[in-house]
């Protein structure tokens, strides 16, 4: 990569949940709440409905300077310069996707367990998401991961680690002094009529109680 990322606060997209009208609304919002971040999820849409929505959020990402992460399509992101892929372990294998897009854009890989995590960074991740580390709504199939289990992941990579899955401020302080790299926040952002508010609350947080406390 040749850009520095700053991983503290990422918007993960969801129409269905969102407050305002249009989900371009719902971003720059989120931007101007702090999101440090936008994750562009969309699993129910065409291919050419999601690479509408790619490029309106590109022009609002771009307009910001922050980094757009594509969810799982490797050609979308590709089609609109986004600045990064995010794939699950069904997806493409990593050294495809990073064969595809090239060293100069991120990689993001969602895990659950050290084996994973271990396995992703040697094949070419820049950064993890873990998760889900809660109970939510938006993914109810995910499988829980334990802190424990964060915890291990931490002391096994070196690249920065991602929480996601029931993240809001209310669970936010449990993860002091965890080491992690940021919160991946859908609902306790996008559901909220002050989605400004809510994402500026929650990067506080991150920066108050994780950032500053001692791993």
């Amino acid at each position: 990569m040749n850009f520095d990322v700053d991983y503290s606060l990422a918007l993960v997209t969801d129409r269905t949940l969102m407050s305002t009208n249009t989900l371009e609304e719902a971003v720059e919002q989120g931007i101007l709440g702090g999101c440090t971040m936008i994750q562009l999820r969309e699993k129910a849409v065409s291919s050419q409905e999601f690479y509408r929505l790619a490029q309106a959020v590109r022009e609002i990402t771009k307009r910001h300077a922050v980094p757009l992460i594509i969810n799982d399509r490797t050609d979308i992101a590709m089609a609109v310069n986004a600045e990064g892929v995010h794939i699950g372990q069904d997806d493409l294998p990593v050294p495809v996707v990073r064969g595809l897009i090239g060293r100069n854009k991120l990689l993001g890989v969602s895990v659950t367990t050290e084996a994973q995590a271990v396995r992703a960074e040697a094949e070419g991740a820049d950064y993890l998401g873990v998760g889900a580390m809660f109970a939510t709504g938006t993914k109810t199939d995910a499988d829980l991961v334990p802190m424990e289990e964060l915890d291990r992941i931490r002391e096994a990579v070196t690249i920065p680690v991602v929480v996601i899955g029931g993240i809001s401020r209310k669970t936010a302080k449990l993860f002091a002094g965890s080491g992690i790299a940021g919160f991946a926040v859908v609902s306790d952002i996008l559901m909220q009529k002050d989605i400004e508010g809510a994402a500026r609350e929650l990067a506080g947080l991150f920066h108050a109680e994780i950032k500053s406390a001692p791993k």
